[in-house]
Protein backbone atom coordinates (compact mmCIF):
# COMPACT_ATOMS: atom_id res chain seq x y z
CA UNK A 1 0.00 0.00 0.00
CA UNK A 2 1.72 2.83 -1.07
CA UNK A 3 2.67 6.01 1.79
CA UNK A 4 1.38 8.50 -0.78
CA UNK A 5 -1.86 7.71 -3.18
CA UNK A 6 -0.12 9.87 -6.20
CA UNK A 7 2.05 7.16 -6.55
CA UNK A 8 -0.40 4.86 -8.39
CA UNK A 9 0.00 7.50 -11.18
CA UNK A 10 3.75 7.11 -11.10
CA UNK A 11 3.29 3.40 -11.52
CA UNK A 12 0.47 3.97 -14.00
CA UNK A 13 2.67 6.36 -16.77
CA UNK A 14 5.50 3.83 -16.27
CA UNK A 15 2.83 0.76 -17.16
CA UNK A 16 0.70 3.06 -19.92
CA UNK A 17 2.90 6.05 -20.88
CA UNK A 18 0.98 6.21 -24.16
CA UNK A 19 -2.75 6.03 -23.00
CA UNK A 20 -4.79 8.34 -22.79
CA UNK A 21 -5.70 8.92 -18.90
CA UNK A 22 -7.90 12.15 -19.14
CA UNK A 23 -10.43 13.27 -21.75
CA UNK A 24 -12.33 16.70 -21.28
CA UNK A 25 -13.25 19.52 -23.73
CA UNK A 26 -11.59 18.27 -26.56
CA UNK A 27 -8.19 18.30 -24.76
CA UNK A 28 -6.43 14.69 -24.06
CA UNK A 29 -3.76 14.07 -21.31
CA UNK A 30 -1.99 10.28 -21.46
CA UNK A 31 -0.75 9.13 -18.29
CA UNK A 32 2.73 9.96 -18.84
CA UNK A 33 1.90 13.48 -20.11
CA UNK A 34 -0.38 13.88 -16.49
CA UNK A 35 2.92 12.35 -14.52
CA UNK A 36 4.86 14.98 -16.14
CA UNK A 37 2.44 17.67 -14.72
CA UNK A 38 2.14 16.17 -11.82
CA UNK A 39 5.61 15.99 -11.28
CA UNK A 40 6.27 19.60 -12.55
CA UNK A 41 3.34 21.08 -10.45
CA UNK A 42 4.25 19.86 -7.29
CA UNK A 43 7.58 20.92 -7.34
CA UNK A 44 6.44 24.03 -8.27
CA UNK A 45 3.89 23.81 -5.66
CA UNK A 46 6.39 23.28 -3.17
CA UNK A 47 9.27 26.10 -4.29
CA UNK A 48 5.61 28.23 -4.28
CA UNK A 49 5.73 27.96 0.02
CA UNK A 50 3.30 25.14 -0.07
CA UNK A 51 4.65 22.35 2.80
CA UNK A 52 3.91 19.48 3.64
CA UNK A 53 0.63 19.66 5.95
CA UNK A 54 -1.00 22.80 4.83
CA UNK A 55 -4.62 22.98 3.95
CA UNK A 56 -5.27 23.94 0.10
CA UNK A 57 -9.17 24.21 -1.00
CA UNK A 58 -9.03 23.23 -4.55
CA UNK A 59 -12.13 24.76 -6.67
CA UNK A 60 -11.14 23.68 -10.09
CA UNK A 61 -14.02 21.81 -12.17
CA UNK A 62 -13.74 18.10 -13.72
CA UNK A 63 -10.95 18.94 -16.21
CA UNK A 64 -7.01 18.01 -16.95
CA UNK A 65 -6.36 20.62 -14.64
CA UNK A 66 -8.11 19.21 -11.64
CA UNK A 67 -7.04 15.96 -11.74
CA UNK A 68 -3.10 17.05 -12.24
CA UNK A 69 -3.64 19.19 -8.98
CA UNK A 70 -5.31 17.21 -6.56
CA UNK A 71 -2.23 14.29 -7.32
CA UNK A 72 0.28 17.03 -6.94
CA UNK A 73 -1.25 17.65 -3.57
CA UNK A 74 -1.02 14.90 -2.68
CA UNK A 75 2.91 13.97 -3.88
CA UNK A 76 3.55 17.78 -2.20
CA UNK A 77 2.39 16.05 1.58
CA UNK A 78 -0.29 18.94 1.16
CA UNK A 79 -4.17 18.47 3.04
CA UNK A 80 -6.28 18.96 -0.15
CA UNK A 81 -10.01 20.61 1.00
CA UNK A 82 -12.50 19.49 -1.60
CA UNK A 83 -15.55 21.29 -0.86
CA UNK A 84 -18.80 20.75 -3.11
CA UNK A 85 -19.61 24.42 -4.73
CA UNK A 86 -23.24 23.17 -5.08
CA UNK A 87 -23.94 23.53 -1.34
CA UNK A 88 -24.43 27.18 -1.39
CA UNK A 89 -22.88 30.22 -0.70
CA UNK A 90 -23.80 30.19 2.98
CA UNK A 91 -22.67 26.82 3.73
CA UNK A 92 -20.00 27.55 1.44
CA UNK A 93 -18.70 30.26 3.63
CA UNK A 94 -18.82 27.75 6.62
CA UNK A 95 -16.87 25.15 5.20
CA UNK A 96 -14.08 27.42 4.63
CA UNK A 97 -14.13 29.37 7.73
CA UNK A 98 -13.61 25.52 9.68
CA UNK A 99 -11.33 24.23 7.26
CA UNK A 100 -8.81 27.40 7.64
CA UNK A 101 -7.29 26.81 4.22
CA UNK A 102 -4.18 28.50 4.14
CA UNK A 103 -3.48 28.48 0.52
CA UNK A 104 -6.61 28.73 -2.43
CA UNK A 105 -6.23 27.21 -6.00
CA UNK A 106 -9.35 27.75 -7.72
CA UNK A 107 -10.88 28.98 -11.52
CA UNK A 108 -11.34 33.21 -11.76
CA UNK A 109 -14.96 32.56 -10.90
CA UNK A 110 -13.75 30.83 -7.58
CA UNK A 111 -11.00 33.43 -6.91
CA UNK A 112 -13.38 36.50 -7.44
CA UNK A 113 -15.76 34.57 -4.94
CA UNK A 114 -13.74 34.30 -2.35
CA UNK A 115 -12.58 38.48 -2.50
CA UNK A 116 -16.28 39.77 -2.59
CA UNK A 117 -17.61 37.56 -0.21
CA UNK A 118 -15.07 37.33 2.13
CA UNK A 119 -14.07 33.22 2.66
CA UNK A 120 -11.57 32.24 5.02
CA UNK A 121 -10.50 35.73 4.50
CA UNK A 122 -7.95 35.18 7.69
CA UNK A 123 -6.76 31.96 6.89
CA UNK A 124 -5.80 32.42 3.32
CA UNK A 125 -1.85 33.35 2.33
CA UNK A 126 -1.20 31.93 -0.68
CA UNK A 127 -3.23 32.35 -3.74
CA UNK A 128 -2.84 30.38 -6.92
CA UNK A 129 -5.42 31.01 -9.80
CA UNK A 130 -5.88 28.24 -12.62
CA UNK A 131 -6.49 30.63 -15.72
CA UNK A 132 -6.23 34.63 -15.95
CA UNK A 133 -5.61 36.56 -13.02
CA UNK A 134 -7.44 39.46 -12.09
CA UNK A 135 -7.75 42.10 -8.97
CA UNK A 136 -6.81 39.52 -6.88
CA UNK A 137 -2.99 39.20 -7.49
CA UNK A 138 -1.58 36.35 -6.27
CA UNK A 139 0.28 33.31 -8.90
CA UNK A 140 -1.32 31.40 -12.07
CA UNK A 141 -0.84 28.04 -11.95
CA UNK A 142 1.65 28.72 -15.04
CA UNK A 143 3.53 30.58 -12.88
CA UNK A 144 3.75 27.82 -10.70
CA UNK A 145 5.05 25.69 -13.60
CA UNK A 146 7.91 27.44 -14.60
CA UNK A 147 8.94 27.76 -10.58
CA UNK A 148 9.71 23.96 -10.98
CA UNK A 149 13.27 22.91 -9.65
CA UNK A 150 14.87 20.25 -12.00
CA UNK A 151 14.89 16.74 -10.57
CA UNK A 152 11.81 14.44 -9.80
CA UNK A 153 11.37 15.12 -5.93
CA UNK A 154 10.07 11.88 -3.98
CA UNK A 155 6.54 11.46 -2.90
CA UNK A 156 5.83 13.09 0.71
CA UNK A 157 4.76 10.41 2.88
CA UNK A 158 1.94 11.68 5.05
CA UNK A 159 -0.67 10.81 7.32
CA UNK A 160 -3.59 13.03 6.31
CA UNK A 161 -4.62 13.53 2.39
CA UNK A 162 -7.68 15.52 2.57
CA UNK A 163 -10.90 16.73 3.76
CA UNK A 164 -13.63 15.98 2.17
CA UNK A 165 -16.84 17.93 3.11
CA UNK A 166 -20.13 15.99 2.75
CA UNK A 167 -22.79 17.00 1.08
CA UNK A 168 -24.75 18.76 4.08
CA UNK A 169 -28.17 16.83 3.15
CA UNK A 170 -29.58 16.55 6.40
CA UNK A 171 -27.45 19.36 8.23
CA UNK A 172 -24.27 21.49 8.04
CA UNK A 173 -21.89 19.89 5.52
CA UNK A 174 -19.05 18.04 7.85
CA UNK A 175 -15.27 17.89 6.66
CA UNK A 176 -14.18 14.19 7.12
CA UNK A 177 -10.25 13.83 7.68
CA UNK A 178 -9.06 11.26 4.63
CA UNK A 179 -5.51 9.92 4.92
CA UNK A 180 -3.75 8.67 2.28
CA UNK A 181 -4.25 4.89 3.90
CA UNK A 182 -7.91 5.27 3.79
CA UNK A 183 -7.85 6.55 -0.37
CA UNK A 184 -5.07 3.51 -1.03
CA UNK A 185 -7.65 1.38 0.54
CA UNK A 186 -10.69 2.68 -1.61
CA UNK A 187 -8.95 1.93 -4.78
CA UNK A 188 -7.77 -1.71 -3.74
CA UNK A 189 -11.48 -2.43 -2.67
CA UNK A 190 -12.89 -0.56 -5.57
CA UNK A 191 -10.28 -2.58 -8.28
CA UNK A 192 -10.98 -6.09 -6.72
CA UNK A 193 -15.13 -6.42 -6.07
CA UNK A 194 -15.65 -4.99 -9.92
CA UNK A 195 -12.36 -6.51 -11.39
CA UNK A 196 -11.19 -3.02 -12.57
CA UNK A 197 -8.24 -3.37 -15.57
CA UNK A 198 -6.09 -0.78 -16.99
CA UNK A 199 -6.73 0.43 -20.39
CA UNK A 200 -10.20 0.91 -21.02
CA UNK A 201 -12.53 3.60 -20.94
CA UNK A 202 -15.04 4.98 -17.95
CA UNK A 203 -17.23 8.05 -18.16
CA UNK A 204 -17.65 9.25 -14.08
CA UNK A 205 -19.92 12.23 -13.24
CA UNK A 206 -18.80 12.70 -10.24
CA UNK A 207 -15.13 13.84 -9.74
CA UNK A 208 -14.06 11.90 -6.35
CA UNK A 209 -15.62 8.66 -8.73
CA UNK A 210 -13.31 10.30 -11.65
CA UNK A 211 -10.18 10.14 -9.31
CA UNK A 212 -10.45 6.76 -8.26
CA UNK A 213 -10.93 5.75 -11.80
CA UNK A 214 -7.68 7.38 -13.07
CA UNK A 215 -5.65 5.86 -9.81
CA UNK A 216 -6.85 2.51 -11.51
CA UNK A 217 -6.08 2.85 -15.03
CA UNK A 218 -8.95 3.39 -16.40
CA UNK A 219 -9.34 6.65 -18.88
CA UNK A 220 -11.75 9.03 -17.63
CA UNK A 221 -14.11 10.82 -20.42
CA UNK A 222 -15.59 14.10 -18.86
CA UNK A 223 -18.82 15.00 -20.04
CA UNK A 224 -19.77 18.62 -21.01
CA UNK A 225 -21.86 18.70 -17.95
CA UNK A 226 -23.07 20.98 -14.97
CA UNK A 227 -21.53 18.46 -12.67
CA UNK A 228 -23.59 20.50 -9.72
CA UNK A 229 -26.41 19.28 -11.45
CA UNK A 230 -26.76 15.94 -12.92
CA UNK A 231 -29.88 15.66 -13.73
CA UNK A 232 -30.35 18.21 -15.68
CA UNK A 233 -27.51 16.24 -17.64
CA UNK A 234 -27.61 15.68 -21.80
CA UNK A 235 -28.64 12.17 -22.38
CA UNK A 236 -28.59 11.95 -25.94
CA UNK A 237 -25.12 13.73 -25.32
CA UNK A 238 -24.02 11.13 -22.80
CA UNK A 239 -25.25 7.84 -24.65
CA UNK A 240 -23.28 9.52 -27.57
CA UNK A 241 -20.03 9.71 -25.30
CA UNK A 242 -20.33 6.26 -23.74
CA UNK A 243 -20.88 4.87 -27.62
CA UNK A 244 -17.99 6.90 -28.98
CA UNK A 245 -15.40 5.91 -27.01
CA UNK A 246 -16.87 2.12 -26.32
CA UNK A 247 -16.65 2.91 -22.50
CA UNK A 248 -17.03 0.30 -20.24
CA UNK A 249 -17.92 1.74 -17.22
CA UNK A 250 -20.43 4.59 -15.94
CA UNK A 251 -21.02 5.96 -12.84
CA UNK A 252 -23.99 8.56 -11.84
CA UNK A 253 -26.29 9.67 -9.30
CA UNK A 254 -29.58 7.92 -9.16
CA UNK A 255 -31.13 11.16 -10.96
CA UNK A 256 -28.70 11.25 -13.85
CA UNK A 257 -29.52 7.58 -14.40
CA UNK A 258 -33.19 8.57 -14.01
CA UNK A 259 -32.49 11.07 -17.12
CA UNK A 260 -30.33 8.52 -18.95
CA UNK A 261 -33.08 5.71 -18.74
CA UNK A 262 -36.18 7.45 -19.44
CA UNK A 263 -33.85 9.13 -22.33
CA UNK A 264 -33.90 5.54 -23.25
CA UNK A 265 -37.24 4.40 -22.76
CA UNK A 266 -38.15 7.43 -25.31
CA UNK A 267 -35.88 6.70 -27.93
CA UNK A 268 -34.93 2.93 -28.07
CA UNK A 269 -31.10 4.33 -27.14
CA UNK A 270 -28.62 1.32 -26.40
CA UNK A 271 -25.31 1.11 -24.16
CA UNK A 272 -23.87 -1.76 -25.12
CA UNK A 273 -20.48 -1.32 -24.77
CA UNK A 274 -20.83 -0.94 -20.63
CA UNK A 275 -19.81 -3.74 -18.13
CA UNK A 276 -21.20 -2.10 -15.27
CA UNK A 277 -22.73 1.27 -14.19
CA UNK A 278 -22.60 1.89 -10.53
CA UNK A 279 -24.62 4.93 -8.81
CA UNK A 280 -24.75 5.29 -5.37
CA UNK A 281 -25.51 9.11 -3.13
CA UNK A 282 -29.01 7.94 -2.34
CA UNK A 283 -31.91 4.89 -2.77
CA UNK A 284 -31.46 3.42 -6.54
CA UNK A 285 -35.49 2.71 -7.38
CA UNK A 286 -36.30 -0.54 -9.19
CA UNK A 287 -37.95 1.58 -12.03
CA UNK A 288 -34.82 3.57 -12.74
CA UNK A 289 -32.71 0.24 -12.37
CA UNK A 290 -34.72 -1.37 -15.08
CA UNK A 291 -34.78 1.45 -17.27
CA UNK A 292 -31.36 1.36 -17.52
CA UNK A 293 -31.08 -2.47 -17.51
CA UNK A 294 -33.46 -2.37 -20.81
CA UNK A 295 -30.22 -0.14 -22.63
CA UNK A 296 -27.24 -2.67 -21.38
CA UNK A 297 -26.39 -5.97 -22.83
CA UNK A 298 -27.40 -8.94 -20.99
CA UNK A 299 -25.34 -10.06 -18.07
CA UNK A 300 -24.37 -6.33 -17.56
CA UNK A 301 -25.29 -5.20 -13.59
CA UNK A 302 -26.10 -1.88 -12.35
CA UNK A 303 -24.69 -1.69 -9.27
CA UNK A 304 -25.39 0.70 -6.33
CA UNK A 305 -22.80 1.10 -3.50
CA UNK A 306 -23.79 1.55 0.02
CA UNK A 307 -21.62 4.55 2.01
CA UNK A 308 -20.63 7.68 3.04
CA UNK A 309 -18.33 10.29 2.74
CA UNK A 310 -17.20 9.48 6.15
CA UNK A 311 -17.11 5.71 5.06
CA UNK A 312 -17.21 4.38 1.49
CA UNK A 313 -17.61 1.47 0.59
CA UNK A 314 -19.70 -0.07 2.90
CA UNK A 315 -21.92 -2.48 1.02
CA UNK A 316 -22.81 -3.53 -2.52
CA UNK A 317 -25.83 -4.97 -4.49
CA UNK A 318 -26.79 -5.44 -8.08
CA UNK A 319 -30.09 -4.73 -9.77
CA UNK A 320 -30.68 -8.39 -10.67
CA UNK A 321 -29.82 -9.79 -6.94
CA UNK A 322 -32.02 -6.97 -6.36
CA UNK A 323 -34.48 -7.84 -8.32
CA UNK A 324 -34.74 -11.50 -6.78
CA UNK A 325 -35.54 -10.53 -3.20
CA UNK A 326 -38.86 -10.14 -2.11
CA UNK A 327 -39.97 -6.49 -1.31
CA UNK A 328 -39.79 -6.12 2.04
CA UNK A 329 -39.57 -3.52 4.98
CA UNK A 330 -36.32 -0.84 2.79
CA UNK A 331 -33.90 -1.52 0.36
CA UNK A 332 -31.65 -3.94 0.14
CA UNK A 333 -27.98 -2.44 -0.25
CA UNK A 334 -26.60 -5.71 -0.50
CA UNK A 335 -23.92 -7.49 1.66
CA UNK A 336 -21.00 -5.77 3.65
CA UNK A 337 -17.94 -5.38 1.58
CA UNK A 338 -15.19 -7.88 1.91
CA UNK A 339 -13.12 -6.12 4.69
CA UNK A 340 -15.81 -3.79 6.29
CA UNK A 341 -18.15 -5.26 9.40
CA UNK A 342 -21.45 -3.76 9.34
CA UNK A 343 -23.59 -3.75 13.02
CA UNK A 344 -26.70 -3.10 13.61
CA UNK A 345 -26.95 -1.10 16.86
CA UNK A 346 -29.65 0.43 18.92
CA UNK A 347 -31.03 3.57 18.09
CA UNK A 348 -29.79 6.60 20.17
CA UNK A 349 -29.40 10.41 19.10
CA UNK A 350 -26.59 10.78 22.07
CA UNK A 351 -22.69 10.36 21.74
CA UNK A 352 -21.60 6.16 22.52
CA UNK A 353 -18.08 6.58 23.92
CA UNK A 354 -17.31 3.05 23.89
CA UNK A 355 -18.17 0.10 22.33
CA UNK A 356 -19.61 -2.91 24.05
CA UNK A 357 -21.61 -5.92 22.36
CA UNK A 358 -24.14 -4.77 24.64
CA UNK A 359 -25.44 -2.26 21.79
CA UNK A 360 -26.03 -4.86 19.42
CA UNK A 361 -29.53 -5.82 17.65
CA UNK A 362 -30.93 -9.01 16.70
CA UNK A 363 -31.52 -9.94 13.00
CA UNK A 364 -34.74 -8.37 11.54
CA UNK A 365 -34.82 -5.90 14.23
CA UNK A 366 -34.33 -2.09 12.94
CA UNK A 367 -31.70 0.31 14.24
CA UNK A 368 -28.71 2.31 13.17
CA UNK A 369 -25.86 1.33 11.34
CA UNK A 370 -22.08 1.01 12.63
CA UNK A 371 -19.15 0.06 10.51
CA UNK A 372 -15.71 0.11 10.58
CA UNK A 373 -12.74 -1.00 8.38
CA UNK A 374 -9.58 0.65 6.80
CA UNK A 375 -12.16 2.98 4.76
CA UNK A 376 -13.61 4.33 7.86
CA UNK A 377 -12.69 8.20 8.64
CA UNK A 378 -11.74 8.79 12.49
CA UNK A 379 -12.58 12.51 12.61
CA UNK A 380 -14.51 15.48 11.28
CA UNK A 381 -11.86 17.83 11.19
CA UNK A 382 -12.59 21.08 13.74
CA UNK A 383 -15.80 19.02 14.92
CA UNK A 384 -15.20 17.42 18.31
CA UNK A 385 -18.99 17.77 18.96
CA UNK A 386 -19.87 15.98 15.67
CA UNK A 387 -16.90 13.71 16.00
CA UNK A 388 -18.15 12.47 19.45
CA UNK A 389 -21.85 11.68 17.83
CA UNK A 390 -20.50 9.84 14.93
CA UNK A 391 -17.90 7.65 16.31
CA UNK A 392 -17.73 4.86 18.90
CA UNK A 393 -14.45 3.78 19.53
CA UNK A 394 -13.18 -0.24 20.60
CA UNK A 395 -10.88 -1.06 23.40
CA UNK A 396 -8.20 -1.79 20.58
CA UNK A 397 -8.16 1.13 19.13
CA UNK A 398 -10.19 0.60 15.88
CA UNK A 399 -13.32 3.04 15.36
CA UNK A 400 -17.16 2.79 14.38
CA UNK A 401 -18.73 4.94 12.32
CA UNK A 402 -22.56 5.55 13.37
CA UNK A 403 -23.46 6.17 9.27
CA UNK A 404 -26.76 8.20 11.02
CA UNK A 405 -29.13 5.57 8.71
CA UNK A 406 -31.54 3.01 9.83
CA UNK A 407 -32.67 -0.24 8.87
CA UNK A 408 -31.86 -4.35 9.45
CA UNK A 409 -30.04 -6.92 8.72
CA UNK A 410 -31.43 -9.96 7.84
CA UNK A 411 -30.35 -13.84 8.03
CA UNK A 412 -28.01 -13.69 5.06
CA UNK A 413 -26.43 -11.33 6.53
CA UNK A 414 -27.57 -8.48 3.64
CA UNK A 415 -28.07 -4.93 5.10
CA UNK A 416 -31.68 -3.14 4.22
CA UNK A 417 -31.60 0.50 4.51
CA UNK A 418 -34.96 2.21 5.73
CA UNK A 419 -33.73 5.78 5.54
CA UNK A 420 -31.90 8.32 7.61
CA UNK A 421 -32.20 8.27 11.51
CA UNK A 422 -32.92 12.02 11.56
CA UNK A 423 -35.96 12.20 9.28
CA UNK A 424 -37.49 9.01 11.03
CA UNK A 425 -41.18 10.11 12.39
CA UNK A 426 -41.44 9.30 16.04
CA UNK A 427 -45.69 9.34 16.71
CA UNK A 428 -47.33 8.58 19.97
CA UNK A 429 -47.68 5.13 19.15
CA UNK A 430 -44.93 4.56 16.89
CA UNK A 431 -41.84 5.10 14.71
CA UNK A 432 -41.83 5.35 11.25
CA UNK A 433 -39.22 5.05 8.58
CA UNK A 434 -39.42 6.60 5.90
CA UNK A 435 -37.88 4.24 3.00
CA UNK A 436 -40.15 1.33 3.15
CA UNK A 437 -43.53 3.20 4.40
CA UNK A 438 -42.77 5.80 0.75
CA UNK A 439 -42.00 2.84 -0.74
CA UNK A 440 -46.07 1.71 -0.29
CA UNK A 441 -47.72 4.77 -1.92
CA UNK A 442 -44.47 4.78 -4.88
CA UNK A 443 -45.99 1.99 -6.33
CA UNK A 444 -48.89 3.45 -7.47
CA UNK A 445 -48.87 4.57 -11.31
CA UNK A 446 -49.38 7.97 -11.18
CA UNK A 447 -46.70 9.03 -8.35
CA UNK A 448 -42.93 9.67 -8.96
CA UNK A 449 -41.97 9.25 -5.51
CA UNK A 450 -43.03 10.16 -2.40
CA UNK A 451 -41.70 11.86 0.93
CA UNK A 452 -42.75 11.12 4.71
CA UNK A 453 -41.93 13.91 7.35
CA UNK A 454 -43.22 14.49 10.88
CA UNK A 455 -44.93 17.65 11.78
CA UNK A 456 -44.71 18.40 15.71
CA UNK A 457 -42.55 17.65 18.33
CA UNK A 458 -40.46 14.11 18.83
CA UNK A 459 -42.89 11.67 19.99
CA UNK A 460 -45.91 13.07 19.12
CA UNK A 461 -45.29 13.55 15.49
CA UNK A 462 -48.20 13.78 12.76
CA UNK A 463 -47.07 11.54 10.11
CA UNK A 464 -47.44 13.90 6.56
CA UNK A 465 -47.03 12.28 3.24
CA UNK A 466 -45.85 14.25 0.30
CA UNK A 467 -46.19 13.46 -2.87
CA UNK A 468 -44.65 14.39 -6.48
CA UNK A 469 -46.66 13.31 -9.58
CA UNK A 470 -45.64 11.52 -12.62
CA UNK A 471 -45.93 13.92 -15.56
CA UNK A 472 -49.13 15.05 -16.73
CA UNK A 473 -50.70 12.71 -13.43
CA UNK A 474 -53.03 15.41 -11.54
CA UNK A 475 -53.74 15.38 -8.08
CA UNK A 476 -57.23 15.41 -6.10
CA UNK A 477 -59.82 14.02 -3.74
CA UNK A 478 -59.48 10.59 -6.14
CA UNK A 479 -56.28 9.96 -6.07
CA UNK A 480 -56.32 10.94 -2.51
CA UNK A 481 -58.62 8.43 -1.16
CA UNK A 482 -56.41 5.71 -3.91
CA UNK A 483 -53.61 6.64 -2.05
CA UNK A 484 -55.08 6.12 1.73
CA UNK A 485 -56.03 2.92 0.72
CA UNK A 486 -53.21 1.62 -0.02
CA UNK A 487 -51.87 3.16 3.48
CA UNK A 488 -54.36 1.32 5.45
CA UNK A 489 -53.56 -1.79 3.77
CA UNK A 490 -50.11 -2.11 5.74
CA UNK A 491 -49.56 -2.56 9.49
CA UNK A 492 -46.60 0.21 8.95
CA UNK A 493 -48.45 3.02 6.96
CA UNK A 494 -51.76 3.05 8.56
CA UNK A 495 -51.22 5.63 10.21
CA UNK A 496 -50.53 8.22 7.29
CA UNK A 497 -53.58 10.20 7.08
CA UNK A 498 -52.46 13.73 6.03
CA UNK A 499 -51.43 13.88 2.04
CA UNK A 500 -50.20 17.12 0.42
CA UNK A 501 -49.35 17.43 -3.41
CA UNK A 502 -45.86 18.73 -4.25
CA UNK A 503 -44.91 20.07 -7.94
CA UNK A 504 -40.88 19.07 -7.79
CA UNK A 505 -39.42 18.03 -4.30
CA UNK A 506 -36.57 19.93 -3.00
CA UNK A 507 -33.13 18.12 -3.60
CA UNK A 508 -29.77 17.49 -2.38
CA UNK A 509 -26.57 19.09 -4.74
CA UNK A 510 -24.72 16.89 -5.08
CA UNK A 511 -26.35 14.09 -6.46
CA UNK A 512 -29.64 15.90 -6.76
CA UNK A 513 -31.17 12.64 -5.39
CA UNK A 514 -31.43 13.19 -1.90
CA UNK A 515 -35.03 14.39 -0.68
CA UNK A 516 -34.58 17.29 1.80
CA UNK A 517 -37.29 16.35 4.15
CA UNK A 518 -36.49 18.90 6.50
CA UNK A 519 -37.59 21.72 4.11
CA UNK A 520 -40.37 19.73 3.45
CA UNK A 521 -41.26 19.38 7.22
CA UNK A 522 -41.38 22.95 7.39
CA UNK A 523 -44.17 22.84 4.65
CA UNK A 524 -46.14 20.65 6.46
CA UNK A 525 -46.32 22.83 9.70
CA UNK A 526 -47.00 25.61 7.62
CA UNK A 527 -49.85 23.96 5.58
CA UNK A 528 -51.59 22.36 8.77
CA UNK A 529 -51.12 25.50 11.55
CA UNK A 530 -53.06 24.85 14.29
CA UNK A 531 -53.68 21.40 13.61
CA UNK A 532 -49.60 21.08 14.35
CA UNK A 533 -49.25 18.55 17.75
CA UNK A 534 -47.98 21.01 20.26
Amino acid sequence: MPENISALLTQLAAALPDRPAVIAGGRTATFGELEAEITQLASGLSAAGIKPGMRVALMVPPSVEFAALTFSLFRAGAVVVLIDPGIGIPAMKTCLAEARPEVFIGVPKAQAARVLLRWAKDSVKTVITVGPRLFWGGLTLDEVRSMARAGTPPPVAGETAAILFTSGSTGVPKGAVYTHAMFAAQAEMLRDYFHIEPGFYSVPTFPLFALFDLALGLTIVLPEMDFTRPAAVDPAMLAGLLDKYGAVQLFGSPALLDTLGRYGERTGARLDTLRRVLSCGAPVSDAVIARIGKMIPAGTQVYTPYGATEALPVACITGGERAALPRGLGVCVGRPWPGVEARVIKISDEPIAAWSDSLLLPDGEIGEFAVKGPTVSAEYYGRGGSTALAKIRCADGEIYHRMGDCGWKDAEGRIWFCGRKSHRVTAAEDTLFTIPCEAVFNAHPQVRRTALVGAGPAGRQLPVLFVELEKGARGGAELTEELLRLGAAHAHTKSIKTIFYHPAFPVDIRHNAKISREKLAELAAEKLGAGVPA
